[in-house]
């Protein structure tokens, strides 16, 4: 059995997937989804409506007047960025949070990763909706390695040192990484193929052919994510762990420092999402 599936064997039972989720699934691929059904299908969701709308009115988006719809919300937020926001926390809200589980660091690696991808695709000229929303599923994975292998998991994240080192950490404990965890989960919940070879791809991006743009730009961005959680400079971290990875993207992020988002802005409103 390969490393990746033995996560997927009992005890360990997948969680079923919210009908949100699926809902907001089948959206995916479609040119002609409209804000009017996006809120809709939201909508069926209280509490997921009620983060949305927080977010939307916390000081990352500083809305120049109080949001009290989601088809507003959208329009703050961008209607792809809030589809996978909805996306992403419904699904990671169906497993089980052991004690220990730091969920707002999650959230805030989660949410500076996919911003981090955002900014990268429109650089890189990939789409940048279907990266973000990968941004924000990409530590999914982390979810079903600490149901599998708790204790195992939290002596990787003990020995973790610069960003990037996860990676490495994962794959020498594991044998996977838990970017193809998350992949495979993406897989069996059926997610578009795009997000699913992105997901796969960012483990180990050059070893990937043909080479897969939307994996190195999910791969840069946990990089800048890292990097930001340990107030480290994101350029320099990126030079350190990834260089070969910004070449083979056509990306010169020395000559981009001010473009880069910062972290503080990009995870503003982690508590606002979470609580």
């Amino acid at each position: 059995m390969s490393p990746v599936l033995s996560f997927f064997r009992p005890p360990v039972v997948l969680p079923s997937m919210p009908e949100v989720a699926r809902r907001l699934l089948n959206t995916f691929g479609r040119d002609n989804v409209s804000i009017d059904e996006l809120a809709t299908v939201i909508g069926t969701d209280g509490a997921l409506s009620a983060r949305l709308l927080r977010l939307a009115n916390s000081p990352r988006y500083a809305p120049s007047r109080p949001i009290m719809r989601l088809n507003d919300a959208a329009q703050i937020i961008g209607l792809g960025a809030l589809r996978g926001l909805a996306l992403g926390a419904s699904l990671a809200d169906c497993f089980p949070h052991p004690p220990g589980f730091d969920r707002l660091r999650f959230w805030r690696q989660n949410l500076a990763t996919a911003g981090h991808a955002r900014w990268l695709a429109q650089a890189a000229h990939v789409d940048a909706d279907t990266a973000e929303t990968a941004g924000l599923m990409l530590r999914s994975g982390q979810l079903l390695m600490l149901m599998h292998e708790p204790g195992l998991l939290s002596l990787v994240e003990a020995l973790t040192g610069p960003p990037d080192s996860v990676f490495e950490l994962e794959r020498l404990h594991f044998g996977c990484t838990h970017a193809e965890v998350s992949a495979e989960l993406a897989v069996r919940w059926r997610f578009p193929s795009a997000l699913v070879d992105a997901l796969h791809s960012a483990g180990d991006p050059l070893a990937v052919r043909p080479f897969q743009r939307m994996g190195a730009v999910l791969r840069l961005a946990s990089v800048l994510a890292d990097a930001g959680d340990s107030g480290l400079d994101p350029v320099a971290s990126v030079d350190l762990a990834q260089p070969e990875l910004s070449l083979a993207l056509g990306l010169d992020l020395a000559n981009m420092p001010d473009l880069c988002p910062h972290h503080a802005r990009l995870t503003l409103a982690v508590d606002a999402f979470v609580s």
